[in-house]
């Protein structure tokens, strides 16, 4: 279970970055609320995701970073990077809730 602890900290830190990233540049980008959310919408979501990767690395640590936890950690991080990034590289991309 601390491994599934470590891959999901680091998909929500990492699915963070660009939320964080264009709500701060001033720019919409698509958040589970809209497919054009507003920057402080974008910003707020960042560090939502920030805060509960924090809170389940937190829970799942408990001592020093094994291999393993390492591994479980970067796994995660790489798998949601490669996913958002061909995500993203669709201009129509839009989550299965959203309405045109």
């Amino acid at each position: 279970m601390v491994l599934v602890g470590f891959f999901l900290s680091a998909v929500f830190l990492v699915n963070g970055i660009p939320h964080f990233i264009h709500g701060i540049c001033g720019k919409s980008h698509m958040t589970p609320f809209s497919r054009k959310s507003l920057p402080v919408t974008n910003v707020l979501w960042g560090l939502f995701n920030f805060g509960i990767g924090e809170v389940i690395l937190h829970l799942s640590k408990t001592g020093p970073w094994q291999m393993s936890q390492m591994a479980a950690f970067w796994l995660g991080a790489i798998m949601i990077a490669l996913c958002l990034s061909i995500f993203w590289s669709n201009p129509d991309a839009k989550l299965p809730w959203h309405r045109d």
